[in-house]
């Protein structure tokens, strides 16, 4: 199926590792121009290159720190100034700091998650409006999550990701007489295909238990799924790319597609 992204300009952020690396190769295989952003620069720089193996027409690394004021907006005028503007943006740069909520004291990282996760997007998609408007549409996609539907120790994070549910759907509503489109894809528990699949700051990289999920805690997770199996990057990766043809998903904005083999039906 000709999902009619070939020579599409779309920054990923977070595109670097797991599932926003997954996102990457999914619209490098459609021959999408691609700016990958992510703090990680060693990482974006490996994905950059499996990008272009994979088929992208182009594909740059933008190392930022979206948590920061302004560097959302940075990353945006980066992909317009090269390539004339934007077509598709995926906010998909998260961070996770699990915390039972009677437990977690943590105000700082309460507050990273905050700028990172809320913050990080609202600024990223308040600039790609304006190049979408000018252009005649354009897509947005936010990357939320099951934890938005509540889930033990994701509190903060999960309020983080149900917030991008209402930002999605006011923009949405707000910009659809633009030909903007908007919609969230929340994935269930992706877990990295491989070592190369994450970089070295990854919380994935850890041995601390705390801050993973466990074999355990895992097949917990796979149990109470109604397919039986765990979600994937690359199943992630298809989704959102489907979301984002104009030509295949015209009609489809304000919408929240769980992908984790039912374990949330939103």
């Amino acid at each position: 199926m000709d999902l009619e992204l070939r020579g599409a300009r779309v920054l990923v952020t977070g595109g670097a590792s797991n599932i926003g690396r997954g996102i990457v190769h999914g619209f490098a295989a459609e021959g999408a121009r691609l700016l990958i952003c992510d703090i990680d620069g060693a990482q974006a720089a490996k994905t950059r290159a499996e990008a272009l193996e994979r088929g992208a027409a182009q594909a740059e690394v933008a190392v930022v720190d979206l948590a920061l004021e302004g560097a959302g907006s940075a990353a945006v005028e980066r992909i317009v100034a090269d390539w004339g503007g934007i077509d598709v943006l995926v906010n998909n740069a998260g961070l996770s700091l699990p915390g039972f909520v009677a437990q977690d004291t943590d105000r700082d990282g309460w507050r990273r998650m905050v700028d990172l996760n809320l913050f990080g997007a609202v600024e990223c998609t308040r600039a790609a409006l304006a190049s979408m408007r000018r252009s005649g549409g354009g897509s947005i996609v936010f990357i939320s999550s099951d934890a938005a539907f509540g889930e033990i120790r994701q509190g903060v994070y999960g309020a983080t990701k149900a917030a991008l549910i209402a930002l999605a759907r006011t923009v949405a509503r707000e910009h659809g007489r633009d030909g903007i489109r908007s919609n969230v894809v929340c994935p269930g528990l992706v877990l990295p295909e491989s070592p190369d699949a994450i970089g070295t700051g990854s919380l994935w990289t850890t041995d601390d238990q705390e801050t993973v999920f466990n074999d355990r805690q895992i097949e917990a997770v796979r149990k109470n799924v109604p397919l039986q199996r765990l979600t994937t990057a690359a199943d992630i990766a298809d989704a959102v790319v489907w979301i984002s043809s104009e030509r295949r998903a015209r009609q489809v904005t304000g919408q929240v597609l769980s992908v984790g083999g039912g374990y949330s039906m939103p």
